[in-house]
């Protein structure tokens, strides 16, 4: 793409793909303007870095339609102040909007070269509050440390309740629950140590992480 090709086709994303869905929040659509999508994207697809599609990552994970990431920031409503950690690290370009909008982001990784690739660009864009992490975090990740934000970037058959016992009070999490055909994108408050909101944000389709435990299934 040149250069000019690329500022439209980010423009357009914004205002046809993201703003239609409902995304108004006008600090994140900056933000999407801001932080380069392109620059996260593998060169094999950077001409559909922009395009409302799911983007292959190498092992069968993918990205986010961009305007799943616009609706997940705006859910969020982060601030300067938030602590993040971010499960699946992926391509970083999500990763690359939390820390522009949050204090810092633990983002962890099953696979090294997703996190250490992540690592690169974030930093050649300025962003270093960040720590990027390979792990496998499908059951916690650091699970003595609490955070304001959680927000798991592959879906999960069910939610386990150790990824809520995280978050600290006034906290959020955001997860798409659920299995093909239908999951949904929820965003969890926890009110107090013991009581949570759950609120369904909206229906969408996202490969699981890696690891992810299975539903029960009861057979006549």
């Amino acid at each position: 793409m040149y250069q000019l090709n690329v500022e439209q086709a980010r423009f357009n994303m914004i205002e046809q793909q993201i703003r239609p869905w409902e995304v108004l929040d006008q600090r994140v659509l900056d933000l999407m303007y801001e932080v380069p999508r392109e620059n996260f994207v593998p060169m094999a697809y950077r001409n559909l870095a922009f395009a409302d599609i799911n983007i292959p990552l190498a092992h069968d994970q993918v990205m986010m339609f961009p305007n799943v990431e616009g609706r997940l920031l705006q859910a969020l409503m982060l601030t300067p102040k938030d602590t993040v950690l971010e499960i699946g690290t992926g391509s970083g370009y999500l990763t690359a909007l939390l820390a522009k909008s949050a204090k810092h982001v633990d983002s962890v990784d099953i696979f090294d070269a997703f996190a250490s690739e992540a690592e690169k660009k974030l930093v050649a864009l300025n962003i270093h509050n960040v720590s990027c992490e390979t792990g496998d975090a499908i059951n916690g990740w650091n699970m003595y440390t609490r955070y304001d934000v959680i927000v798991l970037t592959g879906s999960v058959p069910v939610l386990e309740s150790h990824f809520l016992s995280q978050l600290n009070e006034g906290g959020c999490l955001f997860a798409i629950v659920g299995e093909e055909p239908v999951m949904q994108a929820q965003l969890i408050n926890r009110i107090t140590e013991e009581e949570f909101n759950t609120e369904v944000l909206f229906e969408t389709s996202l490969p699981p992480l890696v690891g992810a435990p299975e539903q029960d299934r009861f057979f006549l």
